[in-house]
């Protein structure tokens, strides 16, 4: 298939369907994980939820980027936004996300240089352009979008632009889904991994969740008959009584992902020995930091933070809701008190939050029967 009709075919999807429902046992619930907020949003945008057996329940997991940054993080990044010499360049889901001082659209309002930008690169431009001014970058993501971020680190030492600097959240895909893996009381049978993640770190990152934990991993894209596929890829593995890491994403994602953008990670950024996250807490390993070769350029070298730690607001069970504890409307503020226009919480604001997704496509309630667990 070359076109995008043709990963949305309604007669492939159903023929998708049709060999799920030979494949699922009647009346044995499977959880499946699908961890990128991206496959989220597309499950419930494109109505999949309904068109697999009732015997399948997707859950959502930790892989929302903008979702998983923790409330002290926001803090630090408002304060270097507020210094009077700084431009604080971010992507635009971070400008609403809520820190324990507001947010940084707040913050702009009350006077903070806060600019919206779409890459890496165009806060770097914006240092050339100013160089009276320090333009910090506000670096988010997992490992799809972390290379960006090293490359123009690079090429901000190879031009020698001093006045622009990265405040670095980068994280990593595995130890977030080992802390799952261990959660008590969290039953998940298989997963459905990142795809965007996967074209960068390739497929051996997930070995260990079918080395150490005997659950099925399929990488997939993000259209409707990849979905469904991966689904069925799952399940077929679970009714054979195998356990792999298997790659459907196979037209963009390799074995070893891409080597160059892991040289240039390599070389500008290392592991970090913990990092906070919102709803899972302290991981270690599971961030990266700025080498020391790279402290001209690093925010958190250059500039005094608070690093206060702040608890989610009470009533907000995001953090519930990142590890596939709850649905989004299971949340007491779901849909009430928090809403896309006035978010509680960062699953709420980013476009691929869960709650953004369920909020978005109606799914306010159960929508439908489920099968016991």
């Amino acid at each position: 298939m070359k076109y995008v009709d043709e990963f949305r075919s309604g007669e492939l999807a159903k023929a998708l369907v049709h060999e799920l429902d030979g494949l699922v046992e009647p009346g044995r619930a499977l959880k499946v994980m699908e961890v990128c907020g991206g496959h989220t949003h597309a499950i419930y945008k494109h109505g999949l939820e309904d068109l697999v057996p009732p015997e399948i329940d997707f859950v959502h997991g930790p892989g929302c980027p903008v979702c998983v940054i923790p409330m002290g993080r926001v803090d630090d990044a408002i304060s270097l936004a507020e210094r009077p010499e700084v431009i604080f360049a971010t992507f635009g889901d971070m400008m609403r996300v809520p820190g324990g001082r507001g947010s940084l659209l707040e913050a702009k309002a009350r006077g903070a240089d806060v600019r919206m930008v779409y890459s890496p690169l165009d806060a770097l431009e914006l240092a050339r352009r100013n160089p009276e001014r320090e333009v910090i970058f506000f670096a988010i993501g997992f490992e799809t979008t972390a290379p960006a971020t090293a490359v123009t680190l690079l090429r901000a030492r190879a031009d020698g632009v001093r006045n622009f600097s990265a405040f670095c959240n980068h994280v990593t895909i595995g130890p977030p889904l080992k802390a799952i893996l261990d959660s008590p009381g969290l039953q998940l049978d298989a997963f459905i991994a990142p795809g965007h993640v996967s074209t960068v770190v390739g497929t051996r990152p997930y070995d260990f969740i079918v080395r150490d934990y005997a659950k099925p991993v399929v990488v997939t894209a993000f259209e409707p008959i990849d979905i469904l596929h991966a689904t069925v890829m799952l399940v077929r593995q679970l009714r054979e009584g195998r356990c792999e890491v298997e790659n459907q994403y196979t037209r963009v994602v390799r074995r070893d992902g891409n080597p160059r953008a892991l040289a240039a990670l390599d070389e500008t950024m290392e592991l970090r020995d913990t990092f906070e996250w919102r709803g899972l807490g302290w991981i270690e390993a599971s961030a990266l930091r700025l080498r020391p070769e790279f402290a001209a350029w690093d925010a958190e070298a250059r500039f005094e933070l608070p690093g206060t730690r702040i608890e989610d607001p009470k009533a907000c069970q995001c953090g519930e809701v990142l590890i596939g504890a709850i649905k989004p409307w299971e949340c007491k503020v779901f849909g009430t008190a928090c809403t896309p226009e006035r978010p509680i919480g960062t699953c709420m604001v980013s476009s691929e939050g869960a709650c953004a997704a369920y909020y978005n496509y109606g799914r306010l309630d159960t929508r439908r029967d489920r099968v016991p667990a």
